[in-house]
């Protein structure tokens, strides 16, 4: 996979959020010459402070949904606010970043000629039907709900790849990405992990909607990164959607008793009502990955959590100082 990145020059839009700023890093490891591209609406220029002395990287202020001109060997689009707080703050921002900014990105990699991959969701499959979800399920989303705004956005997204592959014989890469977490996610984005780990930190209840027992899968951000990158270095003729995602399935209240037993905090959970289209079940079936990534996650639960949980008590301590 070296080979493939060795000295290319590679656009990473959203590249100082959360798993932006990951893969920033670990395309320079692979030795490519990165422009990272991101608005800091949600990403952090600190996420990526630690690349700036680093010759092969720049950093560019931009909104995705204005057009950008650069000279680059390929494009990772992950611009796009991913958590409920965050897509719900301005819902129509939330559609024009997913769709303006998936028709200004297919322009430029059209008019280059290279390679762009979307970073596609979940989402896309709403209140699923069909358990685990395969690539083939169409899915079961409210179009006009309040979550619409990214569902809806990121299934255009899709279908406007799609398009400009089929009319214009572009080379695309489409991924679905189910839970990600790890180290440089906000601590107010609203995400079922965070939330848990800086509640049990900070002593507090942890908040469980409905009765807990819905479930998610929870995908370590270093395992995430790397199907990203080999999904990118596929053949011309693999487009996806693939679905990245860890298959190991928790209900959600079993992960608030693992991240509380983990920090040492014993405060009772507190129940609200389950937000509107949330969705009872999530977990990916992965066996196009493995069989054309070659991928599948290697970091455990409690691993993960281990390094998510130093990253959150840093965190605090440095807001606190």
């Amino acid at each position: 996979m070296r080979d493939f990145y060795w000295r290319k020059r590679i656009l990473v839009t959203g590249g100082a959020g959360f798993l932006g700023s990951h893969l920033c890093e670990r395309l320079l490891d692979l030795g490519a010459e990165v422009i990272c591209v991101d608005n800091f609406f949600t990403g952090r220029r600190r996420n990526v402070a630690p690349l700036l002395a680093n010759p092969a990287f720049e950093i560019l202020r931009h909104d995705v949904t204005f057009p950008l001109y650069a000279e680059v060997d390929a494009i990772f689009n992950l611009a796009c606010p991913a958590s409920p707080v965050h897509y719900q703050h301005d819902p129509v921002a939330t559609t024009k970043v997913s769709v303006h900014g998936a028709i200004n990105m297919l322009g430029l990699a059209k008019r280059l000629r290279v390679p762009i991959l979307q970073a596609s969701t979940s989402e896309v499959y709403g209140d699923p039907d069909v358990h685990p979800q395969p690539e083939g399920y169409r899915g079961n989303v409210n179009p006009i709900g309040p979550r619409a705004c990214y569902d809806e956005g990121k299934r255009c997204a899709e279908t406007l790849f799609f398009d400009y592959h089929r009319q214009h014989g572009l080379a695309i890469k489409v991924v679905r990405i189910f839970n990600t977490y790890g180290p440089r996610m906000l601590p107010d984005d609203g995400r079922v992990v965070s939330n848990f780990i800086v509640q049990a930190l900070r002593g507090q209840p942890i908040t469980l909607y409905g009765d807990g027992r819905q479930t998610r899968s929870f995908c370590y951000v270093d395992d995430l990164v790397e199907g990203l990158l080999r999904m990118m270095a596929t053949p011309g003729d693999v487009t996806g959607p693939v679905n990245l995602g860890n298959p190991a399935e928790f209900e959600i209240r079993e992960l608030a008793e693992l991240v509380q037993a983990m920090v040492g905090s014993r405060a009772p959970p507190v129940h609200r009502e389950l937000p509107a289209d949330d969705p009872r079940q999530r977990r990916p079936d992965i066996a196009l990955a493995r069989r054309l990534l070659d991928w599948s996650p290697a970091v455990p639960l409690r691993d993960g959590l281990s390094r998510t949980i130093e990253h959150f008590r840093r965190e605090l301590r440095q807001a606190a100082a």
